[in-house]
């Protein structure tokens, strides 16, 4: 039998010579490396370790895991939506068959979500998760950063301001104007008094700066900005607009309703003495996406769907109360 190595892999002897001429070492020092080193596992790539033991509970109620987890959960879903977003706008020859793609995939991050919110709206015991909840005040999932990231790469900031002053803004308004006008400061702010609570305190105390910098940077290049870009022809891409509006409604109405039928289960009292989410917020009003009518791309729909925005979401949730 010969020896001699196969053609191939002589040529691949050789393009790592070239790949590490420039390294300070020889091709053999790094030959002797994989030699030495130990065969990877699935553990440690992942860090499975490190990973289970990120789950640390306040309280003693064991349904409390099941929050956290699930919450953590949310969050690396996050990040995977951030990252397909951050290809979208740092790529400079986007078509409209690489914008589909990555929309797609964040469709299917987002649904995902959507699906499997009912682990927190029927996986926890509601007298545990109403006494566990105490103890983590003023934490909320309001002050997820990566979800307000989602939102900023996805649309001008104008578009995220409270309805009833939308009209005032545009892409040409200043964004420290604009970004003191987003919806979600209403929300955890007194209607009452205009005081803030501590959860937006917190949030603006650490994230102000990073949102503000991320707005500025992201000016006239939004995933929405992505899209109008495109040739005209590409902007009539009919697979595309489905896969935009559905983006659209799957974070502005139906991530929306996951949450507000969860509070609804776990908070709902009556109409005069709702329990207050652990942030102080004004889950009622903050969550039902017919008082916010957001939309991350307003011009693939008719007026008559902006005006009724979320209108079906309300049906859906009369339907599932009866």
């Amino acid at each position: 039998m010969s020896d001699a190595l196969k053609p191939e892999i002589t040529n691949r002897v050789k393009l790592l010579e070239e790949k590490f001429k420039n390294s300070g070492q020889d091709l053999g020092s790094y030959l002797d490396g994989l030699l030495y080193d130990r065969y990877l596992t699935y553990w440690d790539y992942i860090h499975l370790d490190v990973l289970l033991s990120l789950q640390v509970p306040k309280t003693h109620f064991p349904d409390e895991e099941i929050f956290i987890t699930y919450h953590q959960i949310t969050e690396l879903y996050f990040k995977l939506i951030l990252h397909e977003m951050k290809q979208i706008v740092g790529d400079g020859s986007l078509d409209s068959e690489i914008l589909f793609t990555k929309i797609r995939r964040i469709n299917c991050y987002v649904e995902a979500l959507i699906s499997s919110f009912e682990v927190m709206k029927n996986g926890m015991d509601k007298d545990q998760f109403l006494k566990f909840r105490m103890s983590l005040i003023p934490a909320s999932g309001f002050q997820s950063v990566q979800f307000r990231m989602i939102e900023i790469y996805a649309t001008p900031l104008c578009n995220l301001v409270n309805q009833e002053c939308r009209n005032k803004y545009s892409e040409d308004s200043s964004i420290i104007e604009v970004y003191e006008e987003l919806y979600w400061k209403s929300g955890a702010t007194d209607a009452v008094t205009g005081e803030k609570t501590l959860t937006l305190k917190q949030f603006e105390e650490r994230y102000n700066p990073r949102l503000l910098r991320i707005s500025n940077e992201l000016k006239e290049n939004t995933i929405y900005h992505s899209y109008l870009k495109l040739s005209e022809k590409d902007r009539e891409n009919e697979d595309l607009i489905g896969e935009m509006r559905r983006l659209d409604e799957n974070i502005n109405v139906n991530w929306g309703l996951a949450h507000y039928k969860t509070a609804y289960k776990y908070l709902s009292k009556d109409n005069k003495n709702d329990l207050k989410a652990t942030g102080g917020t004004n889950w009622k009003q903050f969550l039902p996406p017919t008082f916010q009518k957001l939309s991350f791309f307003p011009s693939l729909w008719t007026s008559e769907e902006l005006l009724n925005w979320g209108k079906s979401w309300v049906e859906e949730l009369v339907n599932s109360e009866k």
